[in-house]
């Protein structure tokens, strides 16, 4: 029955419920990563509970003056119709997740026919009078029979619960909990409204239910996202691996050719140096978590001492790295190192410098790859800019660092690396 002062919070309740929809569409409308099936999923759902709380708006206007009865039997239909419905689309979006087709699924018929059976007796109440009626004021009473209405969704909900748990092991955890948060809540609210009057809050308990749902089943598929950026992070790693220039090998394994007759000891220093860079190589495919930069050191010492021994004395590297107790993405350093001899040295210009520091700062550990070769524009589309732009995206998904380019003062390029505290060993 509902008295005047009532109202009140019959209309709160009903701006809330509408507001709560409206916030729900909006983020489901604005939120990136979300799947094309999910998306129009909740977009129907949280739409209908837009169509929900105008017709709970309008029904407290109806309450408040002298209209038809039938009218207010069709508003009170179409709010309750609106509401069960959510019930079996939770059947057939838990069926989409366990990878079921609803078609063929038992549960899914089991709860559209008890839904066919609460919107039968939902429309045949008017008629009969036993479950609920209006007076000619505009009163609204439950009959003796009302608990029998409640019967149908409540089973519905008890099989979704049921089917939920059969499926638990085909789902994350957090969209097993985002499905018990859109269902436990609703049957309690459910079971007390058989006893109490709370129907307004039935409404406002089904859109909070239905917004946690979204909100964890977002948060799971930003992660699925993620996760699947970690593994092309870690495919780029292994391009990098299997696209090892040929001619770098090709002139390394010629140099050892020529100084086994000219300087076999510098031979069998260089061939460990090309094995240790190869081990390095090798082990950095394997490694999809950020490695100890002591270990991506001495891949880049590797390599350098192999470049050194081609280039003779037009290579000058310099080391001043007394900060190495932090970790970093594997294929690094190494790669930052490879792609200023490759594309910064100018055989034609002297003696090619480069330069590797890292240093301790409050917010994490900072590497500073510097070479006074011919440089290249920061923003531009070239072979060098575009691999830094990978070791960049990968600096950023594995461990939230960071890596920018510069113009080094007198001619060449600046590569600094910052890596945040959360990777230090």
């Amino acid at each position: 029955m509902i008295f005047w002062y009532d109202f009140f919070f019959y209309y709160f309740a009903s701006g809330a419920t509408l507001l709560l929809s409206l916030l729900g569409l909006w983020f489901i409308t604005i939120m990136p990563n979300v799947d094309r099936w999910s998306k129009r999923f909740f977009r129907i759902l949280f739409a209908a509970f837009v169509v929900l709380s105008l017709n709970c708006i309008i029904q407290v206007v109806l309450y408040s003056h002298t209209v038809p009865i039938a009218s207010l039997y069709i508003t009170f239909i179409l709010e309750s119709l609106l509401l069960s419905m959510t019930l079996p689309m939770i059947t057939v979006y838990l069926l989409h997740c366990c990878g079921e087709d609803a078609r063929s699924s038992k549960l899914f018929y089991a709860v559209l026919s008890l839904w066919a059976v609460f919107c039968a007796m939902l429309v045949i109440a008017p008629f009969i009078g036993v479950f609920y009626y209006f007076t000619p004021d505009n009163k609204y009473y439950r009959d003796s029979w009302y608990p029998l209405l409640m019967v149908p969704p409540l089973i519905l909900l008890m099989l979704n619960i049921g089917g939920l748990m059969r499926r638990r092991r085909y789902l994350s955890r957090k969209k097993f909990l985002s499905f018990l948060i859109a269902l436990l809540p609703i049957t309690g609210v459910l079971i007390i409204n058989i006893f109490i009057e709370v129907y307004p809050l039935v409404d406002i308990c089904v859109v909070l239910s239905a917004m946690s749902m979204y909100s964890l089943i977002l948060s799971d598929q930003v992660e699925q996202y993620l996760s699947r950026q970690r593994e092309i992070a870690n495919q780029r790693n292994s391009i990098m691996v299997l696209q090892m220039r040929p001619h770098f090998i090709y002139n390394t394994m010629t140099s050892i050719y020529c100084l086994c007759g000219q300087n076999p000891k510098l031979a069998r220093q260089v061939i460990m140096d090309f094995t240790t860079y190869l081990r390095k190589n090798f082990t950095a495919i394997a490694s999809a978590t950020p490695i100890p930069f002591s270990s991506e050191l001495e891949h880049t010492r590797a390599y350098l001492a192999v470049e050194q021994a081609q280039y003779e004395d037009s290579l000058f590297v310099e080391y001043d790295t007394p900060h190495i107790w932090f970790r970093v993405p594997p294929l690094t350093l190494q790669p930052i190192v490879e792609n200023a001899v490759k594309h910064g040295r100018d055989p034609y210009a002297g003696l090619f410098r480069i330069s590797i520091k890292t240093r301790k700062t409050d917010s994490g550990s900072v590497i500073v790859v510097a070479d006074n070769g011919k440089g290249f524009a920061p923003a531009d589309d070239s072979e060098p800019h575009i691999a830094l732009k990978n070791i960049q995206q990968r600096l950023e998904i594995m461990c939230g660092g960071s890596l920018t380019i510069t113009p080094n003062d007198g001619g060449g390029t600046v590569v600094t690396v910052i890596i945040p505290n959360n990777t230090v060993n």
